[in-house]
């Protein structure tokens, strides 16, 4: 029997927070596939990209100090949120080639009695399924095919830009063509919708600076998918989610046309595949309305 398999999940602060469904479901995943998981329960924010832009600093420490806790475990990191792997991978790569930024960083780490080693990897739960634990594997657990849903793949940005950040950690996606979505919704006997805004932008950064033209990034994604047939979105990023999913009703209104279509993190499309529970899936959290998928998937 192979080893099983064994991660430090950093939740970030949306999983815990606005979108609790993407915690539960990532469990249940987890739980149905025989992964163990250990959360990190004392980590802190990664920054959201915001830190970043204020104190280049203050936001390597943030992220060294959370790194250093999967280090103390001897475990890789993963991640459920872009964002938060972005951030995470920013820093590491960027102390893993600067010892003298590192030894500025462990001044710091050391006043919590903390060291920032370097020997932990960091990888978004996407690619932990797909390069560490197998599609096939995957597609063995599937107790409830996805074959009636046409799924839109939205990849966001921060899971594949800049390429040569992330390329390790990965699978070498493309960032023009990326593919592991689309894999895992072939994988889960889905149908994933080709179609041209799946690796745009969603304008959840830039909602509060630019709010028009972040309503006109998410409405032009969600409206090429619907465009392409699609009966759902799905996302890696809560961030995306949370842009997706809650601002329907003003997309629609700066799009001149009606907005309805249920957007799924990518664990509960998961755990939606491998006959989870409801309450684990947690679709009732949505804006837009998805607890009828549950129904249409477990009775077909």
């Amino acid at each position: 029997m192979s080893e099983q398999l064994h991660y430090a999940l950093f939740t970030g602060c949306t999983a815990k927070q606005s979108t609790p469904e993407l915690l539960s479901s990532t469990l249940a995943v987890a739980d149905k596939l025989g992964i163990k998981i250990t959360i990190l329960e004392e980590a802190s924010c990664c920054g959201a990209s915001h830190i970043q832009d204020f104190d280049e600093f203050l936001a390597h420490v943030l992220n060294a100090r959370n790194i250093c806790y999967a280090e103390k475990l001897g475990l890789t990191m993963i991640t459920i949120c872009n964002t938060c792997q972005l951030n995470s991978a920013m820093t590491k790569h960027a102390l893993d080639k600067d010892p003298e930024l590192k030894a500025r960083v462990n001044e710091k780490l050391a006043e919590v009695g903390l060291e920032y080693k370097g020997t932990s990897e960091i990888k978004h739960f996407l690619y932990t399924l797909i390069d560490e634990y197998g599609l096939d594997k995957v597609k063995e657990k599937v107790t409830v095919p996805l074959s009636h849903l046409n799924i839109a793949p939205f990849y966001g940005c921060h899971n594949i830009r800049p390429s040569e950040l992330h390329e390790g950690a990965n699978g070498h996606e493309n960032a023009y063509v990326p593919t592991s979505l689309d894999q895992l919704i072939d994988a889960l006997e889905g149908n994933p919708v080709n179609y041209e805004s799946k690796n745009k932008c969603c304008g959840f950064h830039v909602e509060l600076q630019a709010n028009h033209t972040s309503e006109v990034l998410a409405g032009n994604a969600l409206l090429d998918a619907v465009d392409n047939n699609a009966d759902i979105m799905v996302t890696p990023c809560p961030l995306c989610h949370l842009k997706m999913d809650t601002y329907q009703d003003s997309i629609g209104k700066v799009m001149g046309r009606d907005v309805e279509l249920p957007v799924l993190h990518m664990p509960q499309m998961v755990a939606l595949a491998l006959g989870c529970t409801e309450q684990e899936i947690g679709l009732k959290f949505h804006v837009q309305k998805a607890k009828h998928l549950y129904a249409e998937a477990t009775a077909s």
